[in-house]
């Protein structure tokens, strides 16, 4: 133990007599373990609100009644059915807006504790009697998450008003709610929500088998409870594009803590040479090493820790607004992590920094005791490693053309992507080096030639910076141009598909056919178009088939990526016929013509695939067919919401005559440009938190670039002083280094333009395809590139100012100091 203390007490004293290289390593674990450990926040915390959301009543997904069109329906059919010896129990549903909270939409969730199935579980917890008997007696009570209450500014007791003037029953915190849920009595939400004697969906018994009768067929369909907890499969891609960002965040800042465990073991070879001659052996030597690294990365991984749950706080906002926006799933507003994620973050430090250490400890390991002292050996080691890591790039490239050529899956897809990023980057110095070795043969000056062989030097100790800031630069050049094409595309998109100028969701389908004949009575619309809906299952994915009567506007704004013939608008009203949207057809694999076979109350149903058409930021499947069509499957339904095409200056006396005859809530008359308003925010924010991600990825680079800088301006004035002495000012090597480091930049930059291109290509064409279905058209923003360049070229200059600027410092003893012990 004595000689295992004085030696780790020997090879802590280097991290005294260099602070830099101290802060280096801190900075890449801290750096590392932030960023991916704020991602796993965010997805942790929106996976315990989906798991949370689902297991609200009964401790897991269960089976249950809706009504086909997918809204309300009669409190009667509940009572019918209790007759007929079915065990339901009711459920009313619906978004609420509080009073003082109108930013804030709830979802208000009603039950009956009374015939819930047995043995269910309320939020976590079997309901006594007396809370049975709290909830349906006035005043009841309104359970709701702490994190949801204190988000609200509200305490428990208290009873907040719904838009409408009704008062919900007294607030109780409960700790395993579901966020952005209120649960009721089902007589309080039926008045609350102003739905008297309506119903959202019947929950069955999780046990329970038995055949609908036919007398309830057409009104209501069964959903098992698979289909019931579908959230989580839909909102997986999402979670993994977040995951895939965090990791690369990882790797790069990997890249730091490689590159200073690496320099700080170099300039230790003395010091590593007189420990093993004093007797210390290798196996110690290697253990005090791996100790040190540990204390290294502990501390950085708490510091990482630490950061990544205030980095998470920072994004969760954007992230839930994206969930919610795009699959209507609440999300926590505030962060509650168990301690296991503490613990796991603190873990992945020390695994970063075994991965950043490990090759160091092996190169240590692996030369002989007199190599140590020898600077050369290093060398010889580092070209050795430089011609198997072209191998080893070749190979990951090689993987990424066979995950091209044969993945079909989201992972064959994410494969693809790390092996041409890992294989690039590993292939990178290597290019450098050819490319340096090529242009020294075409200097013709003697500075020229050292300019280049120098360049060359510095190659081995920036290798790393310069492979994190090429992963960053594509990564951003990928992404942003993903995001501005999907910016472009959805904009020109929306443009063509929301084309009437008001949309009506009626409350109900009595209401509804109500509606539909007084609409066609109003002389001021141009066109009146109603869409029927029915929720369906195909191969285990949610959809949506919705009916449309025959119009112009259709063919006139509803674009088709394909179509069979001239006329697939006529083939669709006359022929029995459906269209599909880019997303459902590849997940079923079916192409024009083919049949879909559709579960209808009235038997199977098997239209013929006459378009697809995109429908981008539907996680669901979309089916178009013509009304009369629909209807002989299931006759009961009615329209769910109008398109209505009328002039913009008629909308404001419409509106008022519409709520005067029907009392509609204003969240269900919605305006063309409030709807396109609300889809751009919600595209806005959904990409919000990929864009902090990469700012934050390009930051790490350039973090990484200084440090690799500045732990080798020491180490340079050996090279610089012989040119000092033969009549260089000391401006013109400041000048010297800067071009030598610009030139470096540049190439990096030039490498990085095709590979963040092939990375945009595969995110359009590889990644949005498998994870949501629909594929975007590359495009190229030369603008944006050129930004991105000079941003990169500035953070270079940064990350060289403070070595430049000590260099420029450098008092001329100094540099005569390195002649002190030359013979």
């Amino acid at each position: 133990m004595r000689i295992f203390r004085e030696t780790l007490r020997a090879l802590l004293s280097h991290w005294r007599q260099h602070p830099v290289q101290f802060f280096s390593v801190l900075t890449g674990l801290w750096l590392a373990t932030s960023l991916l450990t704020g991602v796993q926040a965010l997805n942790s915390q929106a996976r315990d609100s989906y798991a949370r959301a689902s297991q609200l009543i009964g401790g897991e997904p269960q089976a249950s009644l809706s009504a086909s069109g997918g809204g309300t329906f009669s409190q009667q059919l509940f009572v019918d059915l209790r007759r007929a010896g079915w065990p339901v129990s009711p459920v009313l549903q619906g978004r609420l807006t509080l009073k003082g909270h109108e930013d804030q939409r709830l979802q208000l969730m009603g039950i009956e504790p009374v015939s819930l199935p047995a043995g269910s579980e309320v939020a976590g917890q079997a309901l006594a009697i007396e809370q049975v008997v709290e909830f349906f007696t006035p005043p009841g009570s309104t359970w709701i998450a702490p994190q949801t209450l204190q988000a609200l500014g509200l305490a428990p007791g208290e009873r907040p008003q719904a838009l409408n003037g009704q008062a919900l029953p007294p607030l109780r915190a409960e700790a395993d709610m579901a966020p952005g849920m209120l649960l009721v009595d089902i007589g309080f939400a039926q008045q609350i929500l102003g739905l008297p004697d309506q119903l959202s969906r019947l929950l069955l018994p999780k046990d329970f088998t038995a055949t609908l009768p036919d007398s309830f067929k057409g009104q209501l369909q069964l959903k098992t409870s698979d289909e019931e907890n579908n959230l989580a499969r839909l909102t997986e891609s999402f979670h993994l594009n977040l995951d895939a960002l965090g990791f690369l965040s990882f790797v790069v800042g990997l890249f730091i803590v490689h590159a200073a465990i690496g320099l700080a073991l170099e300039q230790r070879r003395g010091l590593l040479r007189t420990l093993r001659a004093c007797g210390v052996s290798a196996r110690m030597l290697i253990a005090c090493l791996a100790v040190e690294l540990g204390a290294l990365a502990l501390i950085g991984g708490v510091a990482g820790v630490v950061s990544g749950y205030l980095l998470a706080s920072v994004l969760l906002p954007d992230v839930a607004a994206s969930l919610r926006g795009l699959y209507g799933a609440e999300v926590a507003g505030q962060l509650s992590l168990s301690p296991l994620w503490w613990l796991s973050g603190i873990g992945l430090g020390l695994l970063g920094a075994a991965l950043a250490g490990a090759n160091s400890l092996w190169r240590a390991a692996r030369l002989p005791l007199l190599a140590l002292a020898d600077p050369q050996a290093w060398h010889q080691a580092h070209a050795r490693w430089l011609r198997r890591q072209g191998w080893v790039a070749a190979i990951a490239l090689g993987i990424a053309l066979l995950a091209l050529l044969r993945g079909d899956s989201l992972a064959s897809g994410f494969l693809l992507m790390a092996t041409l990023l890992l294989g690039a980057s590993l292939a990178l110095p290597v290019v450098l080096n050819a490319v340096l070795n090529g242009l020294t043969h075409h200097s013709s000056t003697v500075l020229g030639q050292w300019f280049v062989a120098d360049c060359r030097q510095q190659l081995p100790a920036l290798s790393l910076a310069l492979m994190a800031l090429l992963l960053a630069l594509a990564a951003n050049i990928g992404a942003g141009s993903m995001t501005a094409g999907f910016r472009h595309t959805f904009s020109d998109w929306l443009e063509q598909r929301l084309t009437a100028e008001l949309y009506l969701n009626p409350q109900n389908p009595t209401q509804a056919r109500e509606m539909y004949g007084w609409l066609q009575q109003q002389p001021q619309l141009t066109a009146v178009l109603p869409n029927w809906q029915v929720s369906i299952q195909l191969q285990g994915w949610p959809g949506d088939v919705f009916g449309v009567i025959d119009h112009p506007t259709y063919r006139q704004h509803w674009p088709l990526l394909e179509a069979v013939g001239d006329k697939p608008w006529d083939s669709l009203a006359a022929d029995d016929a459906i269209m599909l949207s880019e997303q459902l057809a590849r997940r079923l694999k079916v192409r024009l013509g083919d049949q879909v076979t559709i579960a209808t109350p009235n038997g199977s149903w098997s239209p013929r695939i006459v378009g697809i058409y995109a429908d981008y930021g539907n996680p669901k499947g979309h089916l178009l067919v013509n009304v009369n069509h629909l209807l002989r499957g299931w006759p009961q339904l009615a329209p769910n919401r109008f398109n209505l095409r009328i002039e913009p200056a008629l909308i404001t006396p419409f509106v008022t005559a519409l709520q005067a005859r029907f009392a509609l809530e204003d969240s269900r008359i919605v305006d063309q440009a409030r709807l396109k308003d609300w889809s751009t925010q919600v595209f806005e924010r959904t990409f919000a938190a990929t864009a902090a991600l990469n700012s934050l990825t390009l930051c790490v680079a350039g973090v990484a670039l200084f440090i690799s800088l500045l732990t080798q301006s020491q180490s340079r004035l050996g090279q610089l002083a012989p040119l000092w002495a033969l009549g260089v000012t000391r401006r013109q090597l400041m000048l010297l280094n800067l071009g030598q480091t610009w030139l470096l930049a540049v190439l990096t930059l030039v490498l990085a333009l095709p590979l963040g291109i092939a990375l945009a290509w595969c995110l359009d064409t590889v990644i949005n395809v498998q994870a949501f279905g629909w594929r975007l058209p590359l495009r190229v923003f030369p603008l944006q590139l050129l930004q991105l360049m000079g941003l990169a070229l500035l953070a270079t200059l940064l990350a060289s100012a403070w070595p430049l600027y000590s260099l420029y410092r450098t008092q001329p003893a100094d540099l005569l100091r390195t002649f002190a012990h030359e013979d």
